[in-house]
This record gives C-alpha cells, structure tokens and sequence, in this order.
C-alpha cells in the first residue's frame, strides 16, 4: 500500500484538488481559481511524467489563466448594470471565433507534440488541450455552454488517462463526466438575462 501510494501521490493529491475545484465551479464560488492555479501547477509535473506533453504544457496556461479567471470574476463588471458578470449564453457571434481558435490550438499543439516530442497521443491530446482552451475562456466569462466543452474534454481525457496509467486522474475525469451534465442544470437555472441583453452590456 505504501508502494502504491508513494507510486501515485502526485495523481491522487491533485485528484482530490480536482474534486474540490469541479465542487466549486458548481457552486459559481470564485475560491475555483485558487485551486485552479495550485492544482495545475502540480499537474505539469504529473503530465511531464506520463509524457503527456500537451496537457503539461495546457497546465501551464491553466496555471496563468487561474490569474485571469480570479480576476474576471472579482472585477469585471457589466457596462450596463455594473454588477458582476451573471451567468448567460454564450452569444452566437462567438461561436465562428470560438471555433476557428479550437482548430488553431489543435493545429499548432499537434504540430509542436509529433516535431518536438515523442508523444504516443499527439491527435487527442492536441485535442483536449485545444478544446480546454476554449473552455477555460468560456468559464472565465461564465457561459453557460462551457460545461458542454467540459463535458467532451472529460470523457476523452478519462479514456487517455487510463491509457497512460493515471488511474486516480482516470476516475476523476470520469466523475467529471457526471458533474459536468449536473453543472449545466444548475448554472441554467442561474441564467439571469438573455443573449440579446448581454451582447447590449
């Protein structure tokens, strides 16, 4: 047991991180990005190990972006009502931006895993990365579709960590699954304006 244990600490202590993080991402409680700067800072090492090079570098711009999501949730405010943001719909003007920079990063993370790595999983660990991306923008400014590029983001990276031998991380991403669907029924039930009101603020 303490073999095990001294084997896979790293995977399991910044699972348990990762069980804190989604409970408060559920909750719409801004501690989310203090975890989310701490968690992914260990992470990097947990990737670099398995050589899952996409991902540790992905933790690095988890790490920095933890500073820009804190930040957008403490200060920034509508224009027109001067609160903080609420949470709404993703507006349909930034589904076509959206989009055009997911096939970059995947695109670019590919290119950079298959000529500078000895990655085994160039194809979806570009993916992933490229699609948390998106996602990581999308939670920072509290839209409500992000839980759907989670909900993609966990089932494939919970296929990937079982094949690259991170069991606890494997279970986490699988319980993220589930988490995720109950997340965007409760972040709907929190939706406070509409599309058309929030491209207006």
């Amino acid at each position: 047991m303490i073999e095990f244990l001294s084997s896979y600490w790293l995977d399991f202590f910044t699972t348990v991180l990762g069980l804190i993080y989604i409970w408060l991402e559920y909750r719409v409680h801004i501690a989310l990005w203090f975890v989310g700067i701490i968690m992914p800072a260990l992470d990097i090492v947990l990737y670099w190990q398995h050589g899952l090079y996409g991902d540790a570098g992905m933790a690095c711009y988890y790490t920095l972006a933890g500073l820009y999501g804190f930040y957008v949730w403490k200060f920034k405010k509508t224009r027109k009502l001067k609160q903080s943001l609420p949470i709404i719909h993703m507006p349909r003007k930034k589904y076509l931006p959206a989009a055009l920079c997911f096939f970059l990063a995947w695109g670019a993370t590919y290119y950079i895993l298959i000529t500078w790595t000895n990655s085994t999983v160039p194809v979806l660990d570009s993916f992933t990365n490229a699609l948390s991306f998106i996602g990581l923008w999308a939670l920072a400014r509290k839209y409500l579709e992000q839980w759907f590029f989670w909900i993609v983001v966990d089932i494939v990276c919970c296929g990937l960590y079982v094949h690259k031998g991170i069991p606890f991380k494997a279970a986490l991403y699988g319980l993220y699954v589930l988490i995720a669907i109950a997340g965007y029924y409760k972040w709907k039930s929190q939706t406070k304006i509409t599309k058309y009101e929030r491209d207006k603020c």
